[in-house]
């Protein structure tokens, strides 16, 4: 069997006091869509940063394509392509400028003008960049990022402070990549982003892979359960809800009670009964299947965006 495309083990990272990374592991495939989904602060950046050579690790092993990010120099920046948190060029400069400006770093180039095409950029040609939306910007980002036609994609929020709209458009993005054999490495807090275009995800929390497969097989953890939020008009005490028939986890985020059922019906009628029985009333009762937010919650007793 061929090397994975990328491997990291055991990863280490300090800031000063604050050890950023603990010891994180993985390898992904060619081809593969791979997810590290965590809150800010996990150590996903980091990460990133370290495979891409902008960072170096105190302890452990980074390769992509077999080489050193920190010393294979020139030949390491034709193997990949990045999208960072965040893009900032000169304001007047002009879209394809910038592609062309890009294009002139690498000896693989891309068809410049294809570019703009296919990342609808193409009426904003000779625009400036701080004539572009967000969400331009941020396309313009990808096609810089594709220039060198890199076997290796890093995407760092590539979606962050997008509307819905433009998310989806990045998002029918990275699936082309994927139709092309990219391999792509993203960061993200969005569970339906990580849901949707991962065919693998490490759930990373302070530094650590906590959890780590496919979608489907990280949420077979939460099978069998289904997930109940309940707001209510006065709070529960002395743990009442957690002995509720088919109650298997509880817990009580910004004043609202998350419940994980193995029985969701008896859950509510007992709830309905208990409300009943101390004149407490039901603001707000929401069901989800169970999702990778779930998993998040049980591992670490938090919720994904805190």
């Amino acid at each position: 069997m061929s090397e994975p495309v990328i491997q990291v083990e055991n990863l280490q990272k300090s800031y000063g006091a604050v050890q950023a990374l603990r010891g994180v592991s993985f390898a992904v495939e060619q081809g593969e869509v791979f997810g590290l989904l965590g809150p800010n602060g996990a150590g996903k950046t980091t990460t990133i940063e370290i495979l891409e050579g902008m960072r170096t690790p105190d302890s452990g092993k980074a390769r992509v394509c077999g080489l050193d990010p920190e010393r294979s120099g020139q030949k390491f920046k034709e193997t990949i392509g990045a999208v960072l948190q965040s893009t900032s060029l000169p304001d007047k400069i002009r879209v394809a400028e910038a592609i062309e400006l890009f294009a002139k770093f690498y000896r693989n180039r891309a068809d410049t003008g294809a570019l703009l095409k296919r990342f609808q950029l193409e009426e904003k040609a000779s625009a400036f960049y701080n004539q572009l939306s967000g969400g331009q910007k941020q396309r313009l980002a990808l096609a810089m990022a594709l220039v060198n036609n890199p076997q290796v994609v890093f995407l760092d929020e590539p979606t962050a402070g997008l509307d819905p709209q433009v998310r989806r458009e990045i998002y029918d993005i990275v699936e082309q990549l994927k139709r092309e054999q990219k391999t792509v490495l993203l960061t993200t807090h969005y569970i339906e982003e990580a849901e949707r275009l991962c065919d693998r995800v490490a759930i990373v929390d302070y530094g650590k892979v906590i959890a780590l497969g496919t979608p489907r097989e990280l949420k077979q953890r939460s099978a069998g359960t289904t997930r109940i939020e309940v707001r209510l008009a006065h709070p529960l005490t002395d743990g009442i809800l957690s002995r509720m028939e088919g109650v298997v986890d509880c817990r009580e985020f910004d004043g609202a009670y998350v419940l994980h059922s193995a029985k969701p019906p008896q859950t509510i009628v007992a709830l309905v009964k208990q409300l009943d029985a101390e004149n407490n009333e039901l603001q707000s009762l929401e069901m989800f299947s169970p999702s990778l937010e779930d998993v998040f919650i049980e591992l670490t007793g938090r919720r994904l965006r805190e």
